[in-house]
């Protein structure tokens, strides 16, 4: 896909991996939405900073748990550019909790997890779908996680709920296609502002196992997994329906680098 002009739209684009896959697109020429749900302020510094890096950006409230508001992002798109061709599911929500710890997770707890990461993403397709089918050219990215591979992750229902967004994946790429592609990245520990703060002290034992536990020796950074995502959405024609790891090696499992 040729990015220059392209209407990209980037749910949970206030900061972290979402922002930073905003930004890369519209460095390559792309009309980005950007989209928040409560951060607003962290919002429009990242539409300024789309802005900055060459392309044009949108900014748009809505919370994907809800289906209005996902169609009216998707509405918001073609009023102002007359198509969509790329959508990047980044919005996401977790409990932090001790996965040992049943009691630490209410239904109300899934059901949050599940009504964003889950029923979000697909809503979201639903909106956007029949734009990118008219396209001839339309591209999903999911931001899933290691821990819908691993079962690790924040919480119990933050690792299910990753779990079933890749499922999800498949089960739209085998009926969206020829005309629209569905993948899914799956990063692993990530240097974020959301991940230190949900963590707290525990963040920096957390990252000190994982550099040595990982055959890459580090966590990633939003920049480095948005272009991921960007590859995805321009360079990668003959991949629907997978799951591709940016973990730094983390789905191996943690082991020694030096035996």
């Amino acid at each position: 896909m040729e990015l220059k002009n392209a209407v990209c739209i980037v749910t949970g684009s206030a900061s972290g991996i979402g922002a930073a896959s905003a930004i890369l697109l519209a460095g390559k020429g792309a009309r980005v939405v950007v989209n928040y749900s409560k951060s607003e302020d962290a919002a429009r510094a990242t539409q300024k900073a789309c802005e900055a890096a060459g392309g044009e950006a949108l900014l748009v409230q809505a919370d994907v748990a809800q289906d209005a508001d996902c169609r009216r992002l998707a509405q918001a798109a073609l009023d102002q550019w007359g198509r969509i061709d790329a959508l990047v599911n980044n919005a996401g929500a977790t409990k932090f909790a001790d996965h040992a710890d049943l009691d630490a997770l209410s239904a109300e707890d899934f059901q949050r997890i599940y009504s964003v990461n889950v029923v979000g993403a697909y809503q979201m397709v639903r909106a956007c779908a029949p734009a990118m089918k008219k396209s001839g050219r339309g591209a999903v990215v999911n931001v899933s996680s290691l821990a819908g591979k691993n079962g690790m992750g924040s919480s119990i229902a933050y690792a299910a709920s990753k779990g079933a967004l890749n499922i999800l994946t498949m089960s739209l790429a085998r009926v969206l296609g020829p005309e629209i592609r569905v993948n899914a990245v799956c990063p692993g520990m990530v240097d974020t502002k959301w991940l230190r703060e949900g963590y707290g002290p525990r963040y920096a034992a957390m990252e000190a196992r994982y550099r040595q536990g990982t055959p890459l020796g580090r966590p990633g950074k939003p920049e480095e997994v948005a272009a991921v995502i960007v590859w995805l959405i321009k360079g990668a024609d003959l991949i629907t329906g997978d799951t591709i790891m940016v973990d730094s090696g983390m789905h191996m499992g943690l082991i020694p680098r030096k035996l």
